[in-house]
């Protein structure tokens, strides 16, 4: 990914949600990251407040769009 500014496209309970859109978002192109503060994945059952899916700031409203038809 670039240097650019990055925005979140959207709030996931958990990783796998997150990795999930990840690859919807990579098979349309869109670059993302997923990020979570739960230790790299190293302790899956750690309570985080939420994994976010970020997207180069000019990405969000096609990423947008991807997650919706994605989510059916």
């Amino acid at each position: 990914m670039t240097d650019s500014e990055l925005a979140v496209v959207a709030v996931f309970p958990n990783r796998i949600a997150a990795e999930m859109a990840q690859g919807a978002l990579m098979a349309d192109g869109i670059d993302s990251v997923v990020s979570a503060d739960d230790a790299g994945a190293m302790y899956v059952g750690l309570w985080v407040s939420g994994v976010r899916l970020l997207v180069r700031a000019e990405d969000v409203d096609n990423a947008r769009q991807v997650l919706e038809t994605a989510a059916g």
